[in-house]
């Protein structure tokens, strides 16, 4: 039998009988079992044979154990005892009878955009969770989540979590405690220092296999990995699937930037990244429940007056695309004209048109087919043929530039929020011009 103990120890560990092996890992071997009281299925986790002397590791399983008894979240796998079988720790946890999403992946291939979105979201309320309250996963990986039969996402094996503010000496530089393809950049040199911001690359890489179906950096050893990996040398994931959206891609490349200060702060601002929506809640629902999709821009002219105008989400895209803004970081936004006021980028339904991801490399930066260099303004690939537009939206004629001490004024082809009595202003001043016209052409006959 494993481990090199007897079959009648083997086969009773705590309150548990062993049932079969599940996993065989560097960290461990998991084996499914049954509570002898309660009948429960747990997954039993034993370390190695020869780790059983490593004060070290018998360190990290309390920590792994502590770790995951104090996350009581329905998208992270339970904990549920620590033990010690003939001086070797073992955990007791919530078992899973489900195959993992790179198991899946080596099977069936890639997992389509939606479904992939929604398992990554799950798994991404998971891990946020495990961040407030201070922990860092540093291994997250597709084998790392698995999927019930009901739709229920997981994220398991907490063997290289650690707490923020405490590692117990369990990495040292040079360390990198991780899997290489998924593992952050700067997590080579030093897993001790590893930060939200690392999950947080591990996440995005982990998308990119679900929805290409291949390894990010594949083929490579970890030193390869590491280079191409700090001289952000990646494939796009829409060279490798055209027909993936635009929001996907950028937010998959922002994510696995290389340097982190590029990716989001969180895994709920990597969320809205590729849903294009907040995960916070709206402030001013309609009536009937649906959420409003008028917003409010505030911005100031060359003068330093300030000017307030209003318009849907797609017509401020659109102007966002045409470079009608100007210079957007000019430019706030709020859902209710009583404000808070804040930057487009602070907004994930318009985030992904004023924030770029890190520059790729040349050698792997090709612009896909069907897309044309972006404006100067956004900083985004457009469609060749242009963005698509309403028959019925007559959209102006940009201005240039402003060359001035100002920034860029943005051009809103928007509704302003004052009255509309403007016109008669404007009538007035036809029907003078119209009289001075006559009355010069009667002097000057």
């Amino acid at each position: 039998m494993a481990f090199g103990i007897s079959k009648s120890n083997l086969m009773k560990v705590g309150g548990y009988d062993l049932l079969d092996q599940i996993a065989e890992g560097g960290m461990g071997t998991v084996y499914k079992g049954r509570n002898r009281e309660s009948g429960q299925i747990v997954a039993i986790k034993i370390v190695p044979e020869g780790m059983a002397d490593n004060h070290t590791l018998q360190t990290r399983f309390q920590k792994e154990f502590k770790a995951a008894s104090n996350l009581d979240h329905p998208n992270v796998v339970r904990a549920l005892e620590y033990g010690v079988l003939g001086g070797r720790p073992y955990l007791g946890m919530e078992f899973v009878d489900v195959e993992s999403l790179g198991q899946r992946i080596e099977r069936d291939g890639r997992i389509p955009e939606a479904e992939a979105i929604r398992i990554i979201a799950l798994a991404s309320q998971g891990l946020h969770h495990a961040h407030k309250n201070g922990m860092v996963h540093r291994d997250v990986k597709p084998d790392n989540i698995i999927v019930t039969k009901e739709g229920q996402v997981k994220l398991l094996d907490l063997g290289l979590v650690k707490e923020a503010d405490n590692d117990v000496n369990l990495t040292r530089t040079g360390r990198g405690l991780g899997t290489p393809h998924f593992m952050a950049p700067e997590q080579f040199r030093n897993a001790k220092n590893a930060d939200v911001k690392c999950d947080i690359y591990s996440l995005g890489a982990t998308l990119y296999q679900m929805v290409t179906g291949e390894l990010p950096f594949r083929s490579m050893g970890p030193l390869d990995a590491w280079m191409k990996k700090i001289n952000n040398e990646l494939t796009p994931p829409s060279q490798i699937v055209p027909d993936l959206s635009e929001r996907i891609n950028w937010a998959i490349l922002r994510a696995m930037s290389a340097d982190p200060e590029k990716r989001p702060d969180s895994c709920r601002e990597f969320v809205e990244d590729l849903t294009g929506y907040s995960t916070r809640k709206v402030p001013n629902p309609a009536s009937d429940g649906a959420v409003q999709e008028l917003w409010y821009l505030q911005y100031k002219d060359e003068t330093g007056e300030a000017h307030l105008v209003k318009g849907s989400m797609a017509g401020i895209r659109r102007s966002l695309k045409e470079g009608l803004l100007g210079d957007a970081s000019n430019v706030l936004a709020s859902r209710s004209k009583s404000g808070e006021f804040m930057p487009l980028k602070s907004h994930p339904e318009f985030r992904d048109l004023v924030v770029s991801a890190a520059p790729l490399s040349k050698s792997n930066a090709t612009m896909p087919v069907g897309l044309r260099p972006a404006t100067p303004a956004t900083g985004t690939p457009i469609p060749a043929g242009g963005p698509a537009t309403p028959a019925n939206v007559r959209l102006p004629t940009p201005r240039p530039p402003s060359s001035g001490q100002h920034p860029a004024i943005p051009h809103i082809p928007l509704e302003p929020t004052r009255g509309g009595s403007d016109w008669h202003i404007w009538v007035f001043l036809l029907v003078l011009a119209m009289a001075f016209g006559i009355a010069a052409t009667l002097i000057f006959k």
